[in-house]
């Protein structure tokens, strides 16, 4: 079902079946792409009830959450735990009171530098050894497959894609400058002129809608143009 979605909603109305059939009530996910850098666009899927999920986006909830920022930098999963939310004690006691008292996330990272992360949660029975043992699995498989159907239906919506394709030769070039390159290594190795390389880097810049060419070089990266 996953494979075959072709909306967001579709990927996640099939989370939410698996969520439940993995005997939790609520999933979210969160999807983050790798630019703009200096503040990457987030996209945020979930079936929380509509007061936590008006509360967390009041109180910039997310740029706190302890288990986001542990996504943003392990891959391992974690379980929730009075600890891990040790930072943020007012954000734990409202989930709580909201019904979100036990939960499991993992996060994931592509090729690409996008990252995403699940969440499965419900407000009664801890998780045991035995039933992480039982359907951690499971559980580890959904992360994947979630990001992978979520992440081909959002990332196209919001990748930068050029009107006009890039020629071979900006895309030589531009692997070159990607490597660190200056025009005249460039002009040196393909055997044409600093003018020329400049020329190319120019055309790259404004068919990518880019400000420079560092920015061009990451946005070409990001959006799988130099593989």
């Amino acid at each position: 079902m996953l494979d075959r979605a072709t909306s967001e909603q579709a990927v996640f109305d099939a989370l939410r079946a698996e969520t439940q059939r993995l005997g939790f009530e609520h999933c979210a996910y969160g999807l983050r792409l790798a630019v703009p850098v200096s503040n990457p666009k987030v996209i945020t899927l979930n079936d929380y009830p509509t007061s936590w999920q008006e509360r967390y986006l009041e109180a910039g909830y997310l740029h706190i959450d302890p288990s986001v920022r542990h996504g943003r930098q392990s891959q391992s999963p974690l379980v929730w735990t009075d600890t891990m939310f040790a930072s943020a004690r007012q954000m734990w006691d409202e989930a709580r009171d909201h019904g979100l008292r036990v939960g499991w996330a993992q996060s994931s990272l592509d090729g690409f530098g996008v990252g995403g992360m699940l969440t499965l949660s419900r407000s009664h029975e801890p998780l045991t050894e035995r039933e992480l043992l039982d359907k951690e699995s499971a559980m580890r498989w959904l992360v994947q497959a979630a990001h992978l159907a979520l992440s081909r239906l959002l990332k196209p919506r919001y990748a930068v894609q050029p009107e006009t394709p890039l020629t071979p030769r900006e895309l030589e070039v531009l692997k070159w400058t990607a490597d660190g390159k200056t025009a005249l290594d460039i002009g040196d190795i393909l055997g044409i002129s600093v003018p020329t390389v400049n020329f190319h880097i120019k055309n790259v810049v404004q068919k990518l809608k880019a400000p420079n060419k560092t920015a061009a070089v990451v946005q070409a990266l990001m959006s799988g143009l130099l593989n």
